[in-house]
């Protein structure tokens, strides 16, 4: 968090993962996994004021530092749920637009929130035109693997994008089976993007539209 400006987005890849408002730009309810330092629920919240945001995080010892982050407290639209996303996602009563995954712990990113049946989950709890956006950090020697399991799950609607000054790959999986990228029309909504909320979209269309496969 920069500290003169704790509200917005200092790092390359959390700026991207805001890429979903290109395939949904009204989102009204926002599912969060992992909390951190709070930036993108942070983010989420001043953003989009007509959208719900819950943030799901595991470790207690997180969430207690919510206001040392300026995290705002919970309310009728902002929540912190705290448990393990992997069996939140499992039940059948989750409906979201986005689903952003930045759930990292110390040791990296825990094998359930990379698996086939969380990923199916995810596409479950997704409203018709949802979008879920995965970060897989530069180490994860498996990229490939996670990758193709979106690409079953979601019936090849994935397409990925590497940060500038980021180790990441971001991974954008669309539900609504007859969407297909105008790339023109992406680039306009995202320069537009990019001038009003500062933000590397136009990088981020480049990426999906050059790039159809992952080359690690």
């Amino acid at each position: 968090m920069r500290l003169s400006e704790p509200f917005e987005l200092d790092l390359s890849y959390t700026r991207a993962m805001m890429g979903f408002q290109l395939f949904n730009a009204t989102p009204r309810d926002i599912l969060l996994v992992g909390l951190g330092g709070g930036s993108l629920s942070k983010y989420c919240h001043r953003r989009f004021p007509q959208a719900r945001v819950t943030t799901l995080e595991i470790n207690p010892e997180v969430i207690a530092l919510r206001d040392q982050f300026l995290i705002p407290p919970d309310d009728g639209r902002f929540r912190i749920v705290e448990t393990d996303a992997c069996d939140y996602l499992a039940r059948d009563d989750i409906q979201a637009d986005i689903i952003l995954v930045d759930g990292y712990d110390a040791a990296g990113l825990p094998a359930c929130l990379c698996s086939e049946p969380f990923y199916a989950n995810c596409w479950k709890a997704l409203a018709t035109n949802g979008v879920l956006v995965v970060n897989l950090w530069g180490g994860e020697p498996n990229r490939t693997v996670y990758l193709d399991r979106l690409k079953r799950i979601f019936d090849g609607r994935v397409w990925w994008s590497r940060p500038r000054d980021s180790r990441s790959l971001i991974a954008f999986a669309i539900k609504n089976d007859r969407y297909f990228p105008q790339w023109s029309r992406l680039m306009t909504e995202a320069r537009q993007l990019d001038a009003r909320y500062r933000l590397d979209l136009s990088m981020v269309v480049n990426d999906m539209r050059e790039h159809p496969s992952i080359d690690d």
